[in-house]
């Protein structure tokens, strides 16, 4: 691993989160001689971010850290078009008022990790749309068109992968990656900002930036990558078979947060530490030594740290209570995900099935049907081996509550309305 004279990229190594960078060594001077403003920029494409998104987010927590200043860029104006980047289709259009309603959404994601405010090192906040939405287009192709060829942007993985599969790229989309270097043009110019971060599908993107700055402004600026984040089994980080695990608690309750880092493979466990946690580098090395039952100690203080930062120690400290209780004790914890079924719907039978999808322990129903043929589906922690079986009133004589399980890991309350 390579020595850095700045604390920030020393940092960053250690931790894994560097894959390419524009100028290593004319960064790593600028960080260790002062302050520098770094930003990401996340488009508002749904009303929270989730965990992936979240290496992006750590990158920005430790330039703060680390004494830098980071700011988010809202893609307010972005999101109107949509980034082809990593995509094998044409992202849906969304209205102004889509836009507008996820932006506020994924703000809140934000306060969660970093410290915003007037200071030096203080976060900012700002919205493209702010500088992309007044652009007079024949005025912005005569200025900056010329600094673009179609034959880099050919070049580019994010277009050569839809143009191999036959999939079309429209002239809309074509378009991001000059706005997303206009972009970093207009925040070197307002902010100062000498450094945009990003994941591997953006290198081309924030490749653009830097040479834009070059040639028009005569501007040194500097671009960093991480490498794609996937878990062990190669799957991406932020989606499971239930769904996206999001940063926004109203989306995913903090418990289901914590168990997500609290199944994290083997393989991943000193790998995320690294990534998605705060903890000091001696204690991870010391966590992901561990072997065999003890690792399980490991991936709790991953799931409870990790779920503290997004959501505080309070509900961490709840839902690794709730676990325990649930999977130590075989009890009942009040933060499982609850479903509450009216007893009209009981009175005449409700599917097993049709119950394990609605509360989210099953993508479908048909998914939930082979799990109970098979003989991972409890009720109460008993066996439940038919796939027609029903739930009624019945079901309930021992009290208003059953304890739904789906596998070792996924569990659910069913309550009587």
């Amino acid at each position: 691993m390579a020595e850095y004279r700045s604390t920030f990229l020393n940092t960053l190594a250690a931790r894994g989160f560097i894959h390419q960078c524009t100028d290593e060594a004319g960064l790593d001077e600028r960080a260790s001689s002062g302050v520098i403003n770094g930003y990401i920029g996340f488009d508002c494409t749904a009303k929270s971010l989730h965990v992936g998104s979240l290496v992006q987010i750590m990158m920005l927590r430790w330039l703060q850290k680390c004494g830098h200043r980071p700011i988010v860029l809202m893609g307010g104006g972005t999101t109107r078009i949509g980034d082809p980047s990593g995509r094998d289709e044409s992202r849906r259009m969304l209205s102004d008022a889509d836009i507008a309603a996820n932006m506020a959404g994924i703000k809140s994601c934000f306060a969660r990790f970093l410290s915003f405010g007037d200071g030096p090192t203080d976060a900012v906040m700002l919205n493209n749309a702010d500088w992309l939405n007044g652009l007079a287009y024949i005025d912005f192709l005569r200025d900056y068109g010329a600094h673009f060829t179609v034959n880099r942007m050919l070049s580019f993985d994010s277009v050569k992968l839809r143009l191999e599969r036959d999939q079309s790229l429209t002239f809309l989309e074509f378009n991001y990656m000059v706005l997303q270097a206009y972009d970093f043009l207009e925040l070197a110019r307002r902010r100062n900002c000498l450094l945009q971060m990003g994941g591997s599908d953006q290198w081309g993107n924030i490749v653009n930036g830097v040479e834009l700055a070059r040639r028009v402004d005569g501007r040194g600026l500097y671009g960093l990558t991480t490498p794609l984040i996937t878990t062990a089994s190669g799957a991406k980080m932020g989606k499971t078979a239930q769904g996206a695990i999001w940063i926004d608690d109203a989306l995913l309750a903090p418990y289901d947060y914590y168990q997500y880092w609290r199944n994290t493979d083997d393989k991943d466990v000193g790998r995320f530490l690294r990534l998605f946690t705060d903890l000091a580098l001696d204690e991870v090395r010391r966590l992901e030594a561990l072997e065999g039952a003890e690792l399980n100690e490991a991936k709790k203080v991953l799931a409870h740290a990790a779920t503290t930062l997004c959501h505080g120690v309070r509900a961490a400290d709840e839902a690794a209570e709730t676990a325990r209780r649930t999977f130590e004790e075989g009890g009942v914890g009040s933060d499982l995900p609850t479903l509450t079924v009216e007893r009209t719907r009981l009175e005449a039978g409700v599917p097993l099935a049709n119950l394990m999808r609605e509360i989210g322990i099953s993508a479908s129903n048909g998914e939930a049907r082979r799990l109970i043929a098979g003989g991972g589906a409890r009720l109460n922690d008993q066996p439940v081996t038919d796939p027609q079986r029903v739930i009624t009133t019945a079901d309930f004589a021992a009290g208003d509550t059953i304890k739904l399980s789906a596998g070792k890991k996924r569990h659910g309350l069913l309550r009587k309305g």
